[in-house]
């Protein structure tokens, strides 16, 4: 009898141990979990946004309108792409862009800062008639002193030929 009673005793004591834990312990491991990504928690937990320029799977986190050869006109693939940065800038009047456009590496200098231009122009008009105030966007043009790629083959040209869109402190 005295040892089905200590035997029930020490199965008491451990469940009631087990009833004990501290749930905090598993929340503080979290925060540390979180702590580098600005405490966001991955998924999107309720309660916590991830950052919508930086969320791979949102169409923010796409910076680049892409353009064809000798040509400033924003292409339907990429209107989308302009069209939600454009809606993000509205939202958040605080936010300022600087469109940056670039070339290939064929043509002269003074040709591609001008053709640079005119990509930069043509991704902020878009925004305008999309309603983001002037204010908040700036066009510039980098010509060929940016490239994306360094080679000269075809794809090495058409990674070159776009407009980055870059918001401040960025």
């Amino acid at each position: 009898m005295l040892k089905q009673t200590l035997t029930a005793v020490a199965v008491a004591a451990l469940l009631a141990a087990c009833a004990s834990t501290k749930p905090a312990d598993s929340t503080n491991a979290n925060a540390g979990a979180n702590a580098g990504n600005g405490g966001a928690v991955a998924g999107g937990t309720a309660g916590q946004q991830i950052d919508p320029l930086k969320d791979p799977n949102n169409v923010l986190s796409k910076r680049s309108v892409f353009f064809g050869f000798d040509s400033s006109a924003v292409s339907n693939e990429y209107k989308p792409v302009v069209q939600a940065h454009a809606e993000y800038l509205k939202q958040n009047s605080n936010r300022k862009v600087q469109i940056q456009g670039n070339t290939d590496a064929r043509g002269s200098r003074e040709y591609n800062l001008a053709l640079g231009q005119r990509r930069s122009e043509a991704v902020k008009q878009m925004m305008r008639v999309i309603g983001v105030p002037e204010a908040q966007l700036e066009a510039v043009s980098f010509g060929k002193e940016k490239p994306r790629a360094t080679g000269n083959t075809d794809a090495d040209f058409a990674a070159n030929r776009r407009a980055d869109v870059v918001y401040d402190g960025e």
